[in-house]
C-alpha cells in the first residue's frame, strides 16, 4: 500500500520528494493509530540525516555533477560530436555509431543523462534527420548513448548505489555473526562497471551497423558533412575529455585519490578544459594543468613535511618548488573562472549543480524517512518471507527483484528506488550467496533502464525537449524499445559471465 500510494502520489504530479515525505509521515501516522508501529522509530531519523550528511563519499556529487555542467555550458560536447560524426559519417550507419563512441566518451567525462541528451538532440539528431536516418533510430540512438552516464563511471548512480551496497553488505555480514566486517568502496563499484559499461557500447553499436547492412535506408551513409577531419582536429577534440577521464579515474583505480578527491580534480580539469575553449591564454591554461600535474605526482612521491623540528635546507627548497607550481595551477585557475564568468556560463553552471545536488540530496533524506516507516510497519520481515519463499531459491530471488526494480523503473526514478527499494532487498539477497559487486552492477544496469521506460524515463523527457518538431513522442517510444531490450541483454550477458563485472576489481583492488 506504500508502494502503491507513492506512486499514485508521482503519477498525480506532486514533487518526487515531498511526496515520498508524505506518504512516509500518512503511514506512520495509520499505523500508529491502528496499533502496529511504534511511533518513537521516527526518534532515529535525526541520526539517519546526521549519517546521510556527514557521508564523505556522497560529496562527490555535487563535484562531479559541476564537471559534467561546465563541459555541456562549455559547448565542449558539440566539437566532439561534429569531429566524431565527420569521422564515421561516410559509413553506413557511421553516424549512429560516432553518436554512442560520443555518448560514452561523455558519459565517462561528465556523468549527467540530461546534458548529454539534450546536447546531442540539439546537434545530432538534426544531422541524423538531414542525411535521412530514420526518425526512430535516430531517437533511439541519441536517448540510449545519453544513458550511458549512469553505467560508465563516474555516475552519481554508482556513487549512491556503492554506499547503499556497501551498507547492505555490512548487515549481511552483521547477520552472519561478522563483527570484523568487510566493506565495498566506490572505487571497486567504479572499477566493476567500467567493463560492463563498455560492453553495453560494444552491444548498441553492432545493433546500429546490422540494422544499417539489414535496412539500408534506416541509417544511410552520410552525405551532407565537411570532408572527413584530419588526425589534429580528431585529437584536439577527443584527447581533452580522454585525458580528463584518465585522470579521474585514474586517480580512484590507481589508489591515489579517494573519489571525492578525483572529483574535485575533475571539476578543476574541466574548468581548464573550459577556459581553454572560451579563449584564455591557451600557454597559461596548458601550463597551470602541466603545473598541477606535476605537483600531483612528486608531492605523492617525495612528500615535504615543513612543521617537523629537523626540516632542513633541502626540504625548504622542495617546499618552494611545490609551492610555485601550486601558483602557477592557481592563476591557471583564476583565468579559467574569469573567462567562464565573462562568457556567462560559471553561474549558470553554478546553479544548476546546485539544482542537481539539492534533488538528489532531498530524495535520499526523505527515502530514508520512508525506508524507517517501512520497516517500523513490518515491511522488511515481510520482504524476506517472500524472498525465501521464492521457488527457485537464491537464482528465483534475484529473478524477482530484477523484474521489480524493472517494473518500478517505469514509475519511479533511480534515486528512489537506489535508496528506498535496494535497502530492503539487498542485504537479503547478499546473505543468499550473490557476490555484492556482481549485483551491484546488474542492478546499475537494470536501473539505466528507468531513464528509457515510458512514462516517466527521463531521457524521453529530456529528447522531447530538444528534439525537431517533426520528430513525434511517439517516434521516441518506439526508437527506444529494441534499446531497452538491448539493455536487458547486457544484463543476461553480465548475469552469464560474472566475471566481467568482478575482474577488474579483483585485479585492482
Amino acid at each position: 500500500m506504500m508502494f502503491a500510494a507513492l506512486i499514485a502520489c508521482i503519477l498525480l504530479g506532486f514533487p518526487v520528494s515531498f511526496s515520498i515525505a508524505g506518504v512516509a509521515t500518512l503511514f506512520a501516522v495509520l499505523g500508529w493509530v491502528f496499533g502496529v508501529m511504534d511511533i518513537s522509530l521516527l526518534g532515529a531519523l535525526g541520526q539517519r540525516v546526521f549519517g546521510l550528511l556527514t557521508n564523505t563519499v556522497l560529496i562527490a556529487i555535487p563535484l562531479f555533477v559541476l564537471m559534467g555542467v561546465i563541459l555541456q555550458q562549455s559547448h565542449i560536447a558539440e566539437d566532439l560530436l561534429e569531429t566524431m560524426g565527420r569521422l564515421f559519417g561516410r559509413l553506413r550507419g557511421g553516424l549512429g555509431v560516432s553518436v554512442v563512441l560520443v555518448g560514452a566518451l561523455l558519459a565517462a567525462s561528465t556523468g549527467i543523462v540530461g546534458a548529454t541528451v539534450i546536447a546531442m538532440g540539439m546537434i545530432a539528431l538534426p544531422t541524423m534527420l538531414r542525411n535521412r536516418y530514420n526518425p526512430e533510430l535516430a531517437s533511439g540512438i541519441v536517448c540510449t548513448a545519453g544513458t550511458l552516464g549512469q553505467i560508465i563511471p563516474p555516475s552519481t548512480l554508482l556513487i549512491i548505489l556503492s554506499d547503499v551496497m556497501s551498507n547492505a553488505y555490512q548487515q549481511a555480514q552483521f547477520a552472519q555473526g561478522k563483527f570484523t566486517v568487510e566493506t565495498i568502496s566506490v572505487g571497486q563499484i567504479f572499477a566493476g562497471a567500467l567493463l560492463p559499461g563498455l560492453t553495453l557500447v560494444v552491444i548498441y553499436i553492432l545493433y546500429v551497423l546490422g540494422r544499417a547492412w539489414l535496412l539500408p535506408n534506416d541509417a544511410p551513409a552520410a552525405v551532407q558533412l565537411d570532408d572527413k577531419p584530419s588526425a589534429l582536429e580528431v585529437a584536439i577534440a577527443v584527447l581533452p575529455p580522454v585525458l580528463l577521464i584518465v585522470a579521474v579515474l585514474g586517480a580512484i583505480l590507481g589508489g591515489v585519490a579517494t573519489p571525492t578527491e578525483a572529483a574535485s580534480v575533475g571539476a578543476i580539469g574541466a574548468l581548464l578544459m573550459a577556459g581553454h575553449r572560451l579563449g584564455a591564454k591557451p600557454w597559461l591554461i596548458l601550463a597551470g594543468a602541466g603545473s598541477l600535474l606535476l605537483l600531483g605526482i612528486v608531492s605523492g612521491l617525495a612528500p615535504v613535511h615543513l612543521q617537523r623540528s629537523d626540516a632542513g635546507t633541502s626540504d625548504w627548497v622542495q617546499g618552494g618548488l611545490y609551492a610555485m607550481l601550486a601558483l602557477l595551477g592557481m592563476v591557471a585557475i583564476v583565468a579559467a573562472l574569469k573567462r567562464a564568468w565573462t562568457a556567462d556560463i560559471l553561474k549558470p553552471a553554478l546553479t544548476s549543480t546546485m539544482t542537481v545536488t539539492s534533488m538528489i540530496f532531498a530524495t535520499i533524506l526523505t527515502a530514508s524517512m520512508f525506508s524507517l516507516v517501512f520497516v517500523g510497519l513490518g515491511g522488511e520481515a515481510r520482504i524476506e518471507q517472500i524472498l525465501t519463499a521464492m521457488p527457485g531459491g537464491a537464482t528465483g530471488a534475484l529473478i524477482f527483484c530484477m523484474a521489480l526494480i524493472f517494473v518500478l523503473g517505469f514509475f519511479l526514478d533511480f534515486v528512489e528506488i537506489t535508496v528506498i527499494v535496494l535497502p530492503l532487498i539487498a542485504p537479503m539477497l547478499i546473505l543468499m550467496g550473490h557476490d555484492p559487486i556482481w549485483l551491484a552492477i546488474l542492478i546499475a544496469i537494470n536501473l539505466q533502464t528507468s531513464f528509457l521506460t515510458p512514462p516517466f524515463g527521463f531521457s524521453l523527457f529530456y529528447l522531447r525537449g530538444a528534439a525537431p518538431p517533426e520528430i513525434t513522442t511517439g517516434q521516441i517510444y518506439a526508437g527506444v524499445a529494441p534499446f531497452i531490450l538491448l539493455q536487458i541483454v547486457g544484463v543476461a550477458i553480465i548475469w552469464m559471465i560474472p566475471a566481467i563485472p568482478t575482474w577488474l576489481p579483483s585485479i585492482v583492488f
